[in-house]
């Protein structure tokens, strides 16, 4: 197989198990808060002015009181449109690693796009539940 259906394919298997645990995460769990998960978004780790990796993340949103899930699925194209655009205009990228993205700074950004979104009050909190990067390796050297 060529490298580039190699990759076509890890990206498939991680499309099904993302829509997986989207659909398993978001019914409420005993009485707790309700949870969206956007999973298997690829943003970018530029240095240098070059793309030097890829990092798929998944974010966890937890909802607000007045917020339903089947609603914010409705909204997940937008979140994910925001995410990958601010991670090409202002990279998420951490100084001395290239396998990781700065997750404060991811869900600082969506917590800043969220009223404009899906309303204000809609989504409570952002965490980056998972990091997947392309490469493995990547330690930037000084």
């Amino acid at each position: 197989m060529r490298r580039r259906d190699i990759f076509a394919l890890g990206t498939l298997a991680l499309a099904g198990t993302a829509a997986t645990a989207a659909s398993a995460s978001d019914a409420p769990s005993g009485g707790g808060a309700q949870t969206l998960n956007i999973a298997g978004v690829g943003l970018p780790i530029i240095a240098g002015g070059r793309i030097r990796n890829y990092v798929f993340v998944t974010i966890r949103l937890t909802l607000g009181a007045h917020a339903t899930p089947e609603q914010m699925r409705a909204k997940e194209p937008y979140f994910r449109d925001a995410l990958v655009r601010a991670a090409h205009r202002t990279p998420f990228v951490l100084a001395d690693d290239w396998t990781q993205v700065d997750a404060p700074a991811v869900c600082a950004m969506l917590m800043r796009v969220a009223p404009s979104i899906s309303g204000a009050g809609s989504i409570a909190s952002a965490e980056v539940a998972l990091q997947a990067p392309r490469r493995r390796t990547g330690v930037r050297a000084s």
